[in-house]
């Protein structure tokens, strides 16, 4: 798996952030950071979740 992130889509909203807090992050400006490009077992679920849950699709996942 591997997660990445479109900030030129991301609306700032922070699901992703608190969804998948070691996976996700926000700068200063509140846009999506990625912090884990390739989250391990135990962190893939939230990061699913975090996925289904942006509401505007910056953040995608590639198996």
């Amino acid at each position: 798996m591997r997660v990445s992130a479109d900030r030129e889509v991301c609306v700032g909203a922070g699901l992703c952030a608190l969804t998948a807090p070691a996976v996700f992050d926000q700068d200063d400006d509140g846009l999506v950071d990625v912090l884990t490009p390739d989250p391990d077992r135990a962190q893939q679920p939230a990061a699913r979740q975090a996925v289904n849950l942006c509401p505007s699709g910056a953040v995608s996942i590639t198996e």
